[in-house]
């Protein structure tokens, strides 16, 4: 059994109350804050904190079921508790827990069932109605592997390194990683490690992304000297991939609707060496006219639920709902139909996600084809969280006139 210090405790205790009741706080930013915050904590403390304020996060509603009450301000160290005991963790005496009834939430978990796929894969009844529907049975499978803790993945600069090389460069740093088979420029960590210390980092050598989001870059297949437009940039790490592709030749126009990412993108670039790529940001309309034509190569990452990501992203399947999903579909279209006159013809596009539903993926796909002949399908991909990594959907789109 661990052992949970009283110190960690309230850590993890003050970020979840942080994560679920304030808005707009994000798990991976309520975490890099508090770490921040406690430099004094060892590696294996900080650690076992994040480890346990995640897990909390995705198994939050089979710990409710166990709690037998949903998650108010009030009860966030019953919550705690309820992980704890379940996953066999020991913070000193449990009586500590002042209030707190050990043996109603001991009953519950002897019993070993629970009454609902909802929450024994720990998701909204409405989410799990909508797996069900979308992916039929497979969306059990899916869960499964979407509840598991994500790997760290890295991608070699190939401007400055390779593969090879980094496993090196992170060795002599006391980081131990490995290649991934038929992904060209990953890096695997063998254990969680703050790789941002590291001066394999610091001197551009590296950037975090996971080896499915890796893939996108290759699909667009790019060439040195295209024009190539991404168009929902966001801070870059696809752009930045682009780039390496085509050996900083050609052009590389990054857009996005927030500034703030394309100053974040900027910063990355430069530690990089990433010099073919010019950020505009999309303060009206005009932006994307004046590109009507331009473009050799496009990618639209669009905005989506983000399901396919949830191994790394737990919270945000508390965040949203079946009427965000709804509303994101309607922007993916609109997207989908604006940004493609950026495409010249003869050149192509990508539509991508992080979704792992049909409905935001090749069934947009369909509804743009339909209403664009000029438009046809290349081949499209889509990659499931069982299969290891995260989920994507990638469509190569042609204009053909």
């Amino acid at each position: 059994m661990e052992l949970i210090h009283r110190n960690l405790l309230i850590g993890i205790h003050d970020s979840l109350q942080e994560t679920f009741f304030e808005k707009n706080k994000y798990a991976d930013k309520v975490i890099e804050r508090l770490l921040k915050s406690h430099k004094k904590w060892g590696s294996q403390d900080r650690a076992v904190v994040s480890e346990i304020f995640y897990n909390i996060i995705r198994w939050k509603r089979r710990l409710e079921y166990y709690m037998g009450e949903g998650v108010k301000p009030g009860n966030i160290y019953k919550l705690i508790l309820a992980y704890l005991l379940w996953s066999k963790t020991h913070y000193k005496k449990f009586e500590e827990f002042e209030g707190i009834k050990i043996a109603d939430i001991l009953t519950k978990l002897k019993k070993g069932t629970v009454p609902t796929k909802a929450i024994e894969y720990s998701i909204p009844d409405w989410l799990a109605e909508t797996l069900e529907k979308e992916l039929g049975k497979n969306w059990e499978k899916e869960m499964d592997a979407l509840n598991e803790q994500a790997p760290t993945i890295l991608r070699a600069n190939t401007l400055k390194t390779t593969p090879k090389h980094l496993v090196e460069e992170l060795k002599e740093e006391n980081v131990q990683s490995f290649q991934i088979r038929n992904y060209p420029d990953a890096v695997q960590l063998e254990e969680k490690k703050n790789v941002f210390l590291t001066s394999a980092f610091k001197e551009g050598l590296f950037e975090v992304q996971d080896a499915s989001s890796q893939k996108i870059g290759e699909f667009l297949d790019v060439k040195e000297g295209m024009r190539v437009v991404d168009a929902c940039a966001g801070a870059g790490g696809k752009t930045l991939h682009l780039a390496a592709l085509m050996k900083n030749k050609g052009q590389i126009i990054a857009l996005d609707i927030f500034e703030w990412k394309l100053a974040e993108l900027k910063r990355r670039a430069k530690r990089a060496g990433a010099h073919n790529i010019e950020t505009r940001f999309i303060e009206d309309n005009k932006v994307i006219k004046r590109l009507h034509e331009k473009a050799d190569r496009l990618l639209i990452d669009a905005p989506c639920s983000g399901l396919g990501v949830l191994k790394r992203n737990p919270d945000s399947k508390w965040k949203i709902d079946q009427d965000f999903i709804d509303r994101i579909k309607g922007e993916q279209q609109q997207i989908l139909q604006d940004y493609s006159k950026m495409l010249k013809k003869g050149g192509k596009m990508i539509y991508a996600t992080c979704s792992i539903l049909p409905s935001e993926n090749n069934k947009q796909v369909e509804v743009f084809l339909k209403n664009n002949p000029e438009f046809q399908l290349v081949k499209d991909q889509k990659i499931m969280p069982s299969e290891g990594f995260d989920g994507f959907y990638m469509a190569l789109i042609e204009r053909t006139q």
